[in-house]
């Protein structure tokens, strides 16, 4: 990626990225920053669907448990 200031602004930089497109500092920044987001967010999903993966799993151990003390009981 090739960085370079213009003229009229020092403190505007412009990248130009693989395709060409000349992108803003700022744009990068909340593309950097919303790729993050996305990423964090598909972390805690996965985190979400293990957490009640367990939880089921332990309903489901009870419920066999109970269930075989009743048909024993019976």
């Amino acid at each position: 990626m090739t960085t370079y200031r213009t003229t009229t602004d020092d403190t505007l930089i412009i990248e130009v990225n693989p395709r060409g497109n000349p992108l803003l500092l700022e744009e990068n920044l909340a593309r950097s920053r919303m790729h993050d987001a996305e990423v964090f967010a598909r972390q805690q999903r996965v985190a979400h669907r293990l957490a009640v993966a367990r939880r089921w799993r332990r309903l489901a151990g009870w419920a066999e448990r109970r269930a075989r003390l009743k048909a024993w009981a019976l």
